[in-house]
Protein backbone atom coordinates (compact mmCIF):
# COMPACT_ATOMS: atom_id res chain seq x y z
CA UNK A 1 0.00 0.00 0.00
CA UNK A 2 2.77 2.71 0.72
CA UNK A 3 4.09 1.46 -2.60
CA UNK A 4 1.02 2.39 -4.47
CA UNK A 5 0.51 5.25 -2.53
CA UNK A 6 4.43 7.06 -3.38
CA UNK A 7 3.53 6.22 -6.82
CA UNK A 8 0.14 7.67 -6.97
CA UNK A 9 1.81 11.01 -5.02
CA UNK A 10 4.60 11.03 -7.59
CA UNK A 11 2.03 11.17 -10.33
CA UNK A 12 -0.05 13.96 -8.91
CA UNK A 13 3.20 16.08 -8.35
CA UNK A 14 3.97 15.49 -12.17
CA UNK A 15 0.91 16.79 -13.29
CA UNK A 16 0.54 19.71 -10.82
CA UNK A 17 4.05 20.49 -12.15
CA UNK A 18 3.16 20.61 -15.72
CA UNK A 19 -0.14 22.67 -14.83
CA UNK A 20 1.83 25.49 -13.49
CA UNK A 21 4.72 25.55 -16.38
CA UNK A 22 1.45 25.21 -18.73
CA UNK A 23 0.12 28.57 -16.94
CA UNK A 24 3.24 30.49 -16.97
CA UNK A 25 3.95 29.81 -20.26
CA UNK A 26 0.33 30.31 -21.75
CA UNK A 27 -0.98 32.83 -18.87
CA UNK A 28 -3.53 34.94 -20.43
CA UNK A 29 -1.63 37.86 -18.39
CA UNK A 30 1.60 37.66 -20.55
CA UNK A 31 2.18 40.11 -22.76
CA UNK A 32 1.71 39.24 -26.36
CA UNK A 33 1.97 42.84 -27.79
CA UNK A 34 4.66 43.86 -30.14
CA UNK A 35 8.53 45.09 -28.54
CA UNK A 36 8.83 48.39 -28.82
CA UNK A 37 11.21 49.75 -31.47
CA UNK A 38 14.89 50.65 -30.28
CA UNK A 39 15.88 53.78 -30.90
CA UNK A 40 19.08 54.53 -33.14
CA UNK A 41 21.51 56.72 -33.06
CA UNK A 42 22.06 59.18 -36.18
CA UNK A 43 23.43 57.50 -39.91
CA UNK A 44 26.87 57.43 -40.45
CA UNK A 45 28.66 60.11 -42.48
CA UNK A 46 28.97 57.06 -45.23
CA UNK A 47 25.74 56.13 -44.83
CA UNK A 48 24.20 59.86 -45.26
CA UNK A 49 26.67 60.03 -48.12
CA UNK A 50 25.35 56.92 -50.19
CA UNK A 51 21.78 57.75 -49.38
CA UNK A 52 22.66 61.53 -50.78
CA UNK A 53 24.05 59.95 -53.58
CA UNK A 54 21.59 57.49 -54.68
CA UNK A 55 18.45 59.83 -54.62
CA UNK A 56 20.38 62.58 -56.19
CA UNK A 57 21.16 60.70 -59.09
CA UNK A 58 18.90 57.59 -59.86
CA UNK A 59 16.12 59.51 -61.36
CA UNK A 60 18.51 60.02 -64.06
CA UNK A 61 19.18 56.50 -64.32
CA UNK A 62 16.95 54.64 -66.97
CA UNK A 63 15.89 50.62 -67.87
CA UNK A 64 16.61 50.39 -71.45
CA UNK A 65 14.43 47.59 -73.44
CA UNK A 66 15.18 46.74 -77.22
CA UNK A 67 13.76 44.62 -79.40
CA UNK A 68 13.14 43.04 -83.16
CA UNK A 69 9.99 43.75 -84.92
CA UNK A 70 9.62 39.84 -85.11
CA UNK A 71 11.03 39.13 -81.45
CA UNK A 72 8.58 37.77 -78.41
CA UNK A 73 7.77 40.97 -76.59
CA UNK A 74 7.78 38.70 -73.11
CA UNK A 75 11.19 37.78 -73.77
CA UNK A 76 13.87 39.32 -71.98
CA UNK A 77 17.97 38.90 -72.57
CA UNK A 78 20.30 41.12 -71.56
CA UNK A 79 22.58 39.99 -74.51
CA UNK A 80 20.27 40.71 -76.93
CA UNK A 81 20.78 37.40 -78.45
CA UNK A 82 17.15 36.22 -78.95
CA UNK A 83 15.70 39.57 -80.40
CA UNK A 84 15.17 41.07 -76.92
CA UNK A 85 17.45 42.55 -74.59
CA UNK A 86 17.36 44.53 -71.49
CA UNK A 87 19.85 46.77 -69.77
CA UNK A 88 20.29 50.73 -68.20
CA UNK A 89 20.90 53.71 -69.72
CA UNK A 90 21.53 57.45 -68.41
CA UNK A 91 19.59 60.68 -69.19
CA UNK A 92 23.10 63.04 -71.00
CA UNK A 93 21.21 65.87 -71.63
CA UNK A 94 18.49 67.79 -71.37
CA UNK A 95 17.63 67.13 -75.03
CA UNK A 96 16.44 63.76 -74.12
CA UNK A 97 19.61 62.06 -75.46
CA UNK A 98 20.64 58.47 -72.95
CA UNK A 99 23.77 56.91 -73.20
CA UNK A 100 23.99 53.07 -73.35
CA UNK A 101 25.52 49.84 -74.58
CA UNK A 102 25.70 49.09 -77.87
CA UNK A 103 25.04 45.72 -77.32
CA UNK A 104 21.93 46.01 -75.36
CA UNK A 105 20.18 47.91 -78.54
CA UNK A 106 22.49 46.25 -81.49
CA UNK A 107 19.41 43.70 -82.45
CA UNK A 108 16.45 45.99 -82.01
CA UNK A 109 14.31 47.93 -84.04
CA UNK A 110 12.09 49.06 -80.99
CA UNK A 111 13.90 50.87 -78.07
CA UNK A 112 11.46 51.91 -74.93
CA UNK A 113 12.54 53.20 -71.84
CA UNK A 114 11.34 53.41 -68.25
CA UNK A 115 12.11 55.77 -65.66
CA UNK A 116 12.18 55.58 -61.86
CA UNK A 117 8.75 56.97 -61.55
CA UNK A 118 7.45 54.02 -63.54
CA UNK A 119 6.82 56.30 -66.94
CA UNK A 120 7.81 54.41 -69.91
CA UNK A 121 8.93 56.43 -72.93
CA UNK A 122 9.60 55.34 -76.42
CA UNK A 123 13.34 56.18 -77.91
CA UNK A 124 14.70 56.06 -81.26
CA UNK A 125 18.76 54.84 -81.52
CA UNK A 126 20.26 57.83 -83.39
CA UNK A 127 24.07 56.63 -83.32
CA UNK A 128 26.13 53.56 -82.68
CA UNK A 129 29.98 53.10 -81.85
CA UNK A 130 30.11 49.05 -81.70
CA UNK A 131 34.38 49.87 -81.61
CA UNK A 132 33.53 51.17 -78.15
CA UNK A 133 30.23 49.78 -77.38
CA UNK A 134 28.28 52.54 -77.03
CA UNK A 135 24.86 54.02 -78.14
CA UNK A 136 23.04 57.21 -77.89
CA UNK A 137 18.98 57.11 -77.71
CA UNK A 138 16.97 59.82 -78.31
CA UNK A 139 13.54 60.21 -75.94
CA UNK A 140 10.50 60.47 -78.35
CA UNK A 141 8.25 61.81 -75.79
CA UNK A 142 8.45 62.30 -71.78
CA UNK A 143 6.06 64.70 -69.78
CA UNK A 144 9.21 66.06 -67.57
CA UNK A 145 13.12 64.72 -67.79
CA UNK A 146 15.55 63.89 -64.63
CA UNK A 147 18.46 66.28 -64.73
CA UNK A 148 21.69 64.56 -66.56
CA UNK A 149 24.32 62.83 -65.20
CA UNK A 150 26.55 64.84 -63.72
CA UNK A 151 30.03 64.49 -65.49
CA UNK A 152 33.45 63.88 -64.02
CA UNK A 153 36.60 62.58 -65.63
CA UNK A 154 38.40 59.91 -65.61
CA UNK A 155 41.92 60.65 -66.27
CA UNK A 156 42.77 61.02 -62.44
CA UNK A 157 41.09 57.99 -61.11
CA UNK A 158 43.56 56.06 -58.40
CA UNK A 159 43.33 52.66 -57.84
CA UNK A 160 41.11 51.81 -54.44
CA UNK A 161 38.65 55.06 -54.54
CA UNK A 162 35.31 54.45 -54.05
CA UNK A 163 33.20 53.30 -56.81
CA UNK A 164 29.31 53.02 -57.14
CA UNK A 165 26.83 51.68 -59.83
CA UNK A 166 22.94 52.52 -60.49
CA UNK A 167 21.14 49.95 -62.96
CA UNK A 168 18.93 46.94 -63.17
CA UNK A 169 20.33 44.01 -62.64
CA UNK A 170 18.16 40.69 -63.37
CA UNK A 171 15.52 43.35 -64.24
CA UNK A 172 14.94 44.96 -60.68
CA UNK A 173 15.30 48.10 -61.43
CA UNK A 174 16.94 51.08 -59.35
CA UNK A 175 19.43 49.05 -58.09
CA UNK A 176 22.91 50.63 -55.97
CA UNK A 177 26.10 48.75 -55.48
CA UNK A 178 29.46 50.44 -53.90
CA UNK A 179 32.79 49.05 -54.54
CA UNK A 180 36.31 50.13 -55.62
CA UNK A 181 37.91 50.66 -58.43
CA UNK A 182 40.55 47.60 -59.18
CA UNK A 183 42.69 48.66 -61.86
CA UNK A 184 43.18 51.16 -65.11
CA UNK A 185 44.03 50.72 -68.12
CA UNK A 186 42.55 47.75 -68.73
CA UNK A 187 42.10 46.64 -72.64
CA UNK A 188 38.56 45.11 -73.30
CA UNK A 189 37.47 43.16 -76.88
CA UNK A 190 34.37 44.28 -77.71
CA UNK A 191 32.16 42.27 -80.75
CA UNK A 192 33.23 44.37 -83.81
CA UNK A 193 36.75 42.85 -82.61
CA UNK A 194 38.96 46.35 -81.49
CA UNK A 195 39.70 46.61 -78.15
CA UNK A 196 39.05 49.44 -76.21
CA UNK A 197 41.72 50.49 -74.12
CA UNK A 198 41.92 52.15 -71.01
CA UNK A 199 39.50 50.58 -69.53
CA UNK A 200 38.30 50.63 -65.51
CA UNK A 201 38.20 47.40 -63.51
CA UNK A 202 36.01 47.76 -60.29
CA UNK A 203 34.48 44.95 -57.70
CA UNK A 204 31.53 46.88 -57.71
CA UNK A 205 29.03 44.30 -58.42
CA UNK A 206 27.82 44.31 -62.12
CA UNK A 207 25.21 41.86 -63.73
CA UNK A 208 23.30 41.24 -66.62
CA UNK A 209 21.41 43.89 -66.68
CA UNK A 210 23.62 46.83 -65.12
CA UNK A 211 25.23 47.21 -68.67
CA UNK A 212 24.97 50.75 -69.75
CA UNK A 213 24.69 52.08 -66.88
CA UNK A 214 27.04 54.71 -64.91
CA UNK A 215 29.77 54.14 -62.65
CA UNK A 216 30.08 56.86 -60.35
CA UNK A 217 33.01 58.52 -58.43
CA UNK A 218 31.67 59.19 -54.41
CA UNK A 219 30.33 62.94 -55.78
CA UNK A 220 27.82 61.05 -57.94
CA UNK A 221 29.79 62.19 -61.09
CA UNK A 222 29.98 60.15 -64.25
CA UNK A 223 33.14 57.96 -64.53
CA UNK A 224 32.59 55.02 -66.44
CA UNK A 225 29.77 53.40 -68.24
CA UNK A 226 29.64 49.78 -67.06
CA UNK A 227 29.87 47.56 -70.26
CA UNK A 228 30.64 43.92 -69.00
CA UNK A 229 31.76 41.20 -66.64
CA UNK A 230 34.39 38.60 -66.14
CA UNK A 231 32.58 35.48 -64.46
CA UNK A 232 31.69 31.91 -65.66
CA UNK A 233 28.38 31.62 -63.85
CA UNK A 234 27.18 34.70 -65.65
CA UNK A 235 26.80 36.90 -62.39
CA UNK A 236 29.40 39.18 -60.59
CA UNK A 237 32.68 38.15 -59.47
CA UNK A 238 33.99 41.05 -58.45
CA UNK A 239 35.25 41.98 -61.65
CA UNK A 240 33.48 44.13 -63.74
CA UNK A 241 34.68 47.03 -66.43
CA UNK A 242 33.53 49.95 -67.39
CA UNK A 243 34.20 52.40 -70.53
CA UNK A 244 36.01 55.14 -69.24
CA UNK A 245 34.34 59.01 -69.19
CA UNK A 246 36.52 60.82 -70.52
CA UNK A 247 36.14 58.49 -74.61
CA UNK A 248 31.98 58.93 -73.45
CA UNK A 249 32.59 62.22 -73.33
CA UNK A 250 34.93 62.34 -77.09
CA UNK A 251 32.53 59.71 -78.44
CA UNK A 252 28.67 60.62 -77.34
CA UNK A 253 28.66 64.15 -78.44
CA UNK A 254 29.88 62.47 -82.15
CA UNK A 255 27.05 60.02 -82.56
CA UNK A 256 24.55 63.19 -81.31
CA UNK A 257 26.40 64.85 -84.30
CA UNK A 258 27.06 62.36 -86.96
CA UNK A 259 25.54 58.54 -85.68
CA UNK A 260 28.76 57.74 -86.04
CA UNK A 261 31.81 57.86 -85.31
CA UNK A 262 35.44 57.28 -87.03
CA UNK A 263 38.07 54.58 -85.52
CA UNK A 264 41.28 56.17 -85.97
CA UNK A 265 44.40 54.24 -86.59
CA UNK A 266 47.21 53.28 -88.92
CA UNK A 267 46.15 49.97 -90.18
CA UNK A 268 48.54 47.11 -88.03
CA UNK A 269 47.69 44.16 -86.03
CA UNK A 270 49.29 44.30 -83.17
CA UNK A 271 51.00 41.48 -80.51
CA UNK A 272 49.32 41.13 -77.18
CA UNK A 273 51.10 42.19 -74.16
CA UNK A 274 51.86 38.55 -73.27
CA UNK A 275 53.95 37.96 -76.16
CA UNK A 276 55.78 41.26 -75.75
CA UNK A 277 56.37 40.21 -71.80
CA UNK A 278 57.69 36.88 -72.84
CA UNK A 279 60.21 38.37 -75.39
CA UNK A 280 61.31 40.70 -72.94
CA UNK A 281 60.12 43.67 -75.46
CA UNK A 282 59.21 46.82 -74.23
CA UNK A 283 56.64 49.01 -76.86
CA UNK A 284 54.31 47.52 -79.24
CA UNK A 285 55.32 44.66 -81.67
CA UNK A 286 53.56 45.05 -85.17
CA UNK A 287 52.40 41.40 -86.01
CA UNK A 288 51.37 42.71 -89.71
CA UNK A 289 50.00 45.60 -91.67
CA UNK A 290 46.68 45.70 -93.25
CA UNK A 291 47.24 45.82 -97.43
CA UNK A 292 47.35 49.57 -98.46
CA UNK A 293 47.25 51.22 -95.14
CA UNK A 294 49.21 54.32 -93.61
CA UNK A 295 51.08 51.88 -92.10
CA UNK A 296 52.35 49.68 -95.27
CA UNK A 297 52.67 52.86 -97.35
CA UNK A 298 55.52 53.95 -94.48
CA UNK A 299 57.19 50.89 -95.05
CA UNK A 300 56.40 49.72 -91.62
CA UNK A 301 57.65 46.26 -91.59
CA UNK A 302 55.56 43.04 -89.08
CA UNK A 303 56.77 39.74 -88.11
CA UNK A 304 58.77 37.29 -90.36
CA UNK A 305 56.58 34.10 -89.84
CA UNK A 306 58.80 31.89 -92.20
CA UNK A 307 61.96 32.79 -89.69
CA UNK A 308 60.37 33.59 -86.75
CA UNK A 309 61.76 37.47 -86.68
CA UNK A 310 60.74 40.48 -85.18
CA UNK A 311 60.55 43.51 -87.78
CA UNK A 312 59.55 46.52 -86.15
CA UNK A 313 58.57 47.72 -82.77
CA UNK A 314 56.62 51.10 -81.88
CA UNK A 315 58.28 52.84 -79.27
CA UNK A 316 57.10 56.39 -79.01
CA UNK A 317 53.97 57.99 -80.79
CA UNK A 318 53.64 61.43 -80.61
CA UNK A 319 56.14 62.36 -78.77
CA UNK A 320 55.21 60.32 -75.42
CA UNK A 321 56.23 56.73 -74.84
CA UNK A 322 54.70 53.59 -76.03
CA UNK A 323 54.76 50.99 -73.54
CA UNK A 324 51.52 48.65 -74.29
CA UNK A 325 48.82 49.42 -77.04
CA UNK A 326 46.52 51.46 -75.17
CA UNK A 327 49.29 54.27 -75.32
CA UNK A 328 49.29 53.73 -78.86
CA UNK A 329 45.74 53.70 -79.72
CA UNK A 330 45.67 56.98 -77.30
CA UNK A 331 47.78 59.36 -78.92
CA UNK A 332 46.13 58.25 -82.03
CA UNK A 333 42.78 58.81 -81.15
CA UNK A 334 43.54 62.29 -79.33
CA UNK A 335 44.88 63.31 -82.18
CA UNK A 336 42.30 62.39 -84.63
CA UNK A 337 41.73 60.72 -88.26
CA UNK A 338 42.26 62.41 -91.54
CA UNK A 339 45.80 63.79 -90.04
CA UNK A 340 49.37 62.42 -89.14
CA UNK A 341 51.13 61.43 -86.52
CA UNK A 342 54.84 61.18 -85.58
CA UNK A 343 55.84 57.14 -85.38
CA UNK A 344 58.94 56.03 -83.64
CA UNK A 345 59.96 52.40 -84.35
CA UNK A 346 62.88 50.46 -83.38
CA UNK A 347 63.94 47.41 -85.52
CA UNK A 348 66.53 45.46 -84.29
CA UNK A 349 69.07 48.02 -83.03
CA UNK A 350 68.40 51.00 -85.02
CA UNK A 351 65.80 53.47 -84.26
CA UNK A 352 63.59 55.88 -87.00
CA UNK A 353 60.99 58.04 -87.24
CA UNK A 354 57.96 58.40 -89.58
CA UNK A 355 55.20 60.47 -89.97
CA UNK A 356 51.96 58.30 -90.88
CA UNK A 357 48.81 59.38 -91.73
CA UNK A 358 45.85 58.62 -89.41
CA UNK A 359 42.64 56.81 -91.60
CA UNK A 360 39.11 56.19 -90.33
CA UNK A 361 39.90 52.81 -90.20
CA UNK A 362 36.17 51.69 -89.92
CA UNK A 363 35.28 52.27 -93.69
CA UNK A 364 37.88 49.82 -94.39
Amino acid sequence: MSRRFALSLAVIAAVLLALTISNIRYSPWTNTSARSVDQRGPLSEGERANIELFERVSPSVVQVAARSAAANPLAEDEGGGAGAASGTGFIWDNNGHVVTNNHVVQNGSEVAVRFASGEVAQAEIIGVAPNYDLAVLRIRSARKLPPPVALGSSSDLKVGQSAFAIGNPFGLDQSLTSGIISALKRRLPTSSGREIANVIQTDTAINPGNSGGPLLDSAGRLIGVNTAIISPSGSSAGIGFAIPADIVNRIVPELIKNGRVPTPGIGIVAASEAVSTRLGVEGVIVVRTAPGSPAERAGIRGVDFNSGALGDVIVQADGKPVHRLSDLTDQIEQVGAGKSIRISVKRGSQTRDLNIDIVDISRS
